[in-house]
């Protein structure tokens, strides 16, 4: 048997924890020791290099920045169906070619003292910026180079080298250029928006990895940016399942700041619900939208699929339908006389004003506002050239419609977005609508009847008729927000149940 010299440089097996624990307090002792030709290498086995288990090396090179992660492959397809695809024996290059493959050096000790290699595959991918500024910039798989972070072993340190001569000349230029090289990058600085797609691999990677993303807590529409471009991203690499719920639980922390968001936003928060498979964020989006529609539907039309448009069209007509059954109920509303008899102006003509005067007021609440009056110089041109016949005003109205018509179909056509505030105080216990003197300029109108004891009469007959309506739209005042529903103008009554969710045929979404 050769005894083999000790030496400094020689590499230690791993023994138990004691001997570890040796080993690791006499390398601390040596730290402070000064070896001409030594190394302080000290491989890293942490996000975002893994040197002895990493199988996958992305580089995303952004400007003068280059962000470098050696990562596993088995995370990787766990969390993105683009790196499953991309590495999988039909399509990865590491199945093709030899570059792709890397040696690891091991002893087999059931042989004549030979040496077997035991081949693992590799993978190397690098973001490509594309030739032009529309495309968009995506991770493509390469072959691994001299440059790349595996090396020629991905657990032994590079090699000792020795410092070169003081009279070699190209160790001076190489210092210099690298000088020069180091003072560029400095001054060189990135765009926004390309910082914040370093921010968004970094982030994609982090989550991958069970990390906290480095997203806004403070700024609720700077988060919300900051959202929305990490989920393209992870849309772009099939990861939405993993990255949905991080965003999820992100936003939700603004609590009531996130409510008054969606309020302002709803059909952008739509889709951000959607894309993070969030439950809270796309149901509340959902009943703004439902509320206010047809508002914001191009957008949704445009950034959305058919079946968020199909859920929303539905919820629409549920509850058009709903308000159409309630309005008929009010119109239809009145008052008896003693003997049972409904009001009219032969048998109770004050009862039938207080009638009359609830179901103007409604009428007037819940219609469209009308049309807009003609232009002034459209009024003085026909009062030049004499009375214009009605066929043509019609033809006329009928141009001006369709030049303003929108180039998308309407689903339904243009409602009263008050009808929210309208039936809120139909249903308020202390209504603020056809107030006292309201009722004493109307009764007014009518000299030979008012009096004070008929305007008490009148008075307290209008609130029968509140107390009636209040019980008939009990069904439009729920509110189905979990943030405050009364700002808002239109109704938010509406019921979002598990099945609605577009993805809950897929069994994913968070709460």
């Amino acid at each position: 048997m050769v005894s083999q010299p000790e030496s400094s440089n020689s590499l230690a097996l791993r023994g138990p924890s004691s001997v570890v624990s040796y080993g690791r307090s006499s390398r601390h002792r040596r730290h402070g020791r000064s070896q001409a030709g030594g190394s302080s290498y000290i491989p890293q086995n942490d996000f975002p290099v893994f040197s002895h288990t990493g199988d996958v090396e992305i580089v995303v090179a952004i400007g003068s920045t280059t962000n470098r992660y050696l990562l596993h492959r088995l995370i990787l397809t766990q969390c993105s169906g683009f790196f499953e695809a991309s590495t999988s024996q039909e399509w990865s290059r590491a199945s093709d070619e030899p570059s792709g493959t890397l040696a690891r050096i091991g002893e087999d000790s059931g042989s004549e003292g030979g040496r077997k290699k035991e081949m693992r595959r590799r993978w190397r991918y690098e973001l490509d910026q594309g030739s032009s500024n529309d495309d968009v910039p995506m991770l493509v798989q390469k072959e691994n180079n001299a440059t790349s972070l595996f090396g020629s072993s991905d657990i032994q340190p590079p090699p000792v080298r020795n410092k070169p001569p003081s009279s070699n000349p190209s160790f001076f230029r190489s210092v210099a250029n690298l000088s020069l090289t180091q003072q560029t990058r400095e001054t060189v600085t990135l765009s926004q928006e390309e910082e914040d797609l370093l921010r968004d691999y970094d982030n994609l990677f982090r989550i991958f990895y069970n990390y906290s993303p480095s997203l806004d807590s403070i700024d609720i529409a700077n988060a919300y940016i900051q959202c929305k471009s990490l989920l393209t991203l992870a849309d772009l690499y099939d990861a939405l399942a993993v990255v949905g719920p991080r965003i999820d639980h992100h936003l939700l922390q603004f609590q009531s700041r996130l409510w008054k968001q969606i309020a302002k936003y709803p059909s952008s928060y739509l889709k951000l619900g959607y894309l993070a498979q969030s439950r809270s964020i796309f149901q509340e989006a959902l009943i703004h939208v439902v509320g206010a529609w047809p508002m914001g539907e191009r957008h949704i039309r445009r950034d959305l699929p058919e079946s968020v448009l199909d859920l929303i069209e539905d919820k629409v007509e549920d509850l058009g339908d709903t308000v159409g059954k309630i309005e008929g109920r009010l119109f239809r509303l009145t008052l008896v006389t003693s003997r049972g008899e409904r009001v009219t102006p032969n048998n109770s003509y004050l009862d039938w004003l207080v009638v009359s005067l609830f179901r103007q007021w409604l009428a007037d609440s819940t219609s469209p506002p009308p049309p807009p009056p003609p232009p002034a110089s459209s009024r003085s041109h026909g009062q030049r050239h004499g009375s214009v016949s009605s066929h043509a005003r019609h033809n006329a109205s009928t141009s001006q419609s369709n030049n303003q018509a929108s180039p998308l179909p309407q689903a339904t056509p243009p409602t009263n977005l008050n009808l929210g505030r309208v039936y809120r105080m139909l249903g308020s216990p202390t209504p603020a609508y056809l107030p006292h003197e309201e009722c004493k300029r109307f009764l007014k109108l009518s000299p030979d009847i008012y009096s004070r004891e008929s305007l008490k009469k009148f008075e307290k007959r209008l609130e029968e008729m509140r107390a009636a309506a209040r019980e008939i739209v009990k069904p439009l005042m729920t509110c189905c927000l979990f943030g405050e529903g009364n700002s808002v103008s239109y109704l938010v009554c509406t019921q979002v149940d598990e099945r609605d969710f577009p993805w809950a045929e897929f069994g994913g979404g968070s709460n």
